[in-house]
């Protein structure tokens, strides 16, 4: 029996400080996102982003956009590049939606399947 060992993404750069969430600046600068822009994804005011990071609602698309990340760097390995494909690259099996804004309409799931099919040789 073989033992396949995984290595998880790193998201401590993205920590807020000590506390245990997610910094909003630093999830932003990942992927060239103002405070508007997050506030934006996430369906809050963009107060809440600077005084109420801990905000679930926040918190989760944050979260969502690291997951993307991470489904995205197992089909490119470059940090980079896939921030760029998730900024830029339109997706034709949905509607030439980049997979930020399916992040933003509650789609997360979708864009991780999709990947998931090309990392594993099925596109679209």
């Amino acid at each position: 029996m073989s033992a396949t060992t995984t290595q998880l993404p790193d998201i401590t750069p993205f920590q807020d400080g000590e506390r245990p969430i997610l910094s909003p600046t630093r999830v932003g600068q990942e992927f060239l996102l103002g405070i508007q822009d997050l506030a934006d994804l996430s369906r809050v005011h963009r107060h809440t982003v600077r005084t109420h990071p801990e905000n679930n609602q926040l918190q989760a698309t944050l979260v969502n956009l690291l997951r993307v990340r991470s489904a995205a760097m197992v089909v490119n390995h470059d940090p980079q590049k896939a921030a760029f494909f998730i900024r830029n690259q339109p997706i034709p099996s949905f509607d030439h939606k980049t997979a930020l804004q399916l992040v933003g309409e509650g789609r997360t799931e979708d864009v991780i399947g999709y990947l998931a099919s090309i990392e594993s040789g099925f596109v679209g």
